[in-house]
């Protein structure tokens, strides 16, 4: 009866000690019971990505609703014709024949193959330029199956988009995402025909947003630098198809990859869909794009720039230059060289990517308002923007002969010359002001910001007043004024015509 008694009494205990811990548990959230989750089909998944009581089952959901709006885009490229290289060295007689013989040796077609996706339900495609390139023949495979012959409406190499149409009614269309609103960590799904391999769903999140030039694939001065990064697989036959967030909508288009193999190594890039779709419109309307700009050069800013303007952090761009060189809108508007931009239209501007992606969603024509920081001092301006140019001319750069009269600023660690009469002509230079850097201290503050033998000083920014250095002597008597610490600002041409005019923010015995 004893034992009876006991057996019950640890019976009691053991459910009583179960029925605390739960209780305890569940107070310090150390616990979730799967039965809690959320199994509804229907109801769309938070953006931030799936969680325990969102479910994964989501991810099916998505692919099933995205997958009829892909296609697979396939590419003839004929062989085109090469320069007679035999004629004129054969017998006479032969070159005929040999000029033949060599074409029949050339490969008669390229082949290549892309994806893209369902914009409109009457068949227009977005894809990229680098697919459809050159092509003499393009071919849409919808995911039923069936086939298009495809017309190009248009393709921008500066940003990798083009638009392809097919003709068909009634297809499906994906939804337009907001690329703005995503955070680093959501996940995203990559959708495409990689290696040949039909309507393929890659999962992932977004590694990082707004990188810059560095990963695009191609380059020049108008090229977007503001690519989503994603660990989504992404391999080649990819390009062109949409990356997808958790509420079935598309937010950028899948471009570019970084492999030393050229395959899946981790990192894969998409253009945002903001600008993919902007672009998209105009080649639509217009067939070309016609691409606004602010008319100014702009590069990051660096701890100086930033310690001159009294930024605790190094965000914003800084204004080296105009474009056209003797005005511009920016020019017109106020803006100076050595400005930094901090904010168009209201957004901010931490990068240069930023600057690009808010710009590139207005129009020609437009005027937005631009704040900048001046030196510390905040000042706003009204900007209308203007088309871009056709390719920026280029001069070669040569070397210029040494000037004796020279001298060396160790509060610096420069040595600068008189600028030559024969660099004001072979350049193009102010003939009244400027000085050569010929060489820079590598223990020195103007280590790394100023390159000996083809930089130009031209004027002294700051501190106040800015005035234009004449001569050795100009820039001797401004850098002697200062202390360990202080900033000076110059205004500095390249010889080289890749780097143009810039400004050059040096701190004092740093």
């Amino acid at each position: 009866m004893a034992s009876r008694f006991s057996r019950f009494r640890f019976a009691t205990a053991a459910v009583l000690g179960f029925v605390v811990g739960v209780f305890f548990a569940s107070s310090m959230d150390l616990t979730r019971f799967s039965w809690a989750q959320n199994t509804s089909a229907s109801r769309p998944v938070a953006a931030r990505g799936p969680s325990a009581s969102e479910g994964m089952g989501s991810f099916a959901d998505i692919a099933e609703r995205v997958t009829p709006t892909v296609v697979a885009v396939n590419t003839i490229r004929n062989a085109r014709p090469v320069a007679n290289r035999q004629r004129g060295r054969a017998p006479q007689g032969m070159e005929d024949f040999l000029e033949q013989f060599g074409q029949q040796r050339q490969p008669q077609q390229q082949r290549g193959e892309g994806s893209g996706f369902i914009m409109s339900s009457d068949g227009f495609i977005i894809t990229n330029n680098h697919v459809v390139a050159d092509a003499d023949q393009v071919m849409v495979t919808l995911s039923d199956g069936r086939t298009f012959r495809a017309k190009v409406v248009g393709a921008d190499s500066t940003t990798d988009v083009a638009v392809v149409k097919i003709d068909a009614k009634g297809l499906p269309t994906l939804p337009i995402g907001n690329d703005e609103t995503l955070r680093i960590g959501d996940w995203v799904l990559a959708v495409g025909n990689p290696l040949g391999l039909d309507f393929t769903v890659t999962a992932g999140i977004i590694s990082a947003k707004g990188r810059g030039s560095e990963v695009s694939p191609v380059a020049g001065s108008f090229n977007i630098s503001d690519f989503i990064q994603t660990d989504a697989a992404i391999n080649p036959g990819n390009s062109g198809g949409p990356l997808i967030n958790l509420r079935g909508e598309v937010i950028g288009l899948n471009a570019a990859i970084a492999s030393q193999t050229g395959y899946y190594s981790g990192y894969g890039f998409a253009i945002p869909i903001t600008l993919v779709k902007s672009v998209a419109d105009m080649l639509i309307k217009d067939g070309r794009v016609r691409l606004p700009i602010m008319g100014v050069a702009v590069t990051a800013l660096d701890p100086e720039d930033a310690g001159i303007n009294g930024l605790t952090k190094v965000a914003g761009v800084k204004v080296g230059g105009f474009n056209p060189a003797n005005g511009g809108p920016a020019k017109n508007a106020g803006i100076e060289v050595g400005d930094v931009i901090v904010a168009i239209d209201g957004k901010p501007v931490p990068r240069v990517s930023s600057l690009q992606r808010i710009v590139r969603t207005h129009k020609v024509g437009d005027t937005v308002p631009v704040d900048v920081l001046r030196f510390g001092s905040k000042k706003s301006f009204k900007v209308t923007l203007i088309e871009a140019d056709s390719v920026p001319r280029t001069v070669s750069v040569v070397a210029a002969p040494s000037n004796p009269a020279a001298a060396t600023s160790s509060k610096l660690g420069i040595t600068v010359e008189a600028v030559t009469p024969e660099l004001v002509k072979q350049f193009n230079l102010p003939s009244d002001k400027g000085v050569r850097v010929t060489d820079v201290s590598q223990n020195g503050p103007a280590r790394d910001k100023l390159a000996p033998g083809s930089d130009i000083v031209l004027e002294v920014l700051f501190p106040a007043p800015k005035h234009a250095v004449k001569g050795v002597a100009d820039l001797q008597g401004v850098i002697a004024g200062l202390k360990n610490g202080e900033f000076v600002s110059l205004l500095v041409k390249s010889l080289d015509p890749r780097l143009g005019t810039r400004v050059v923010n040096i701190r004092i015995g740093e």
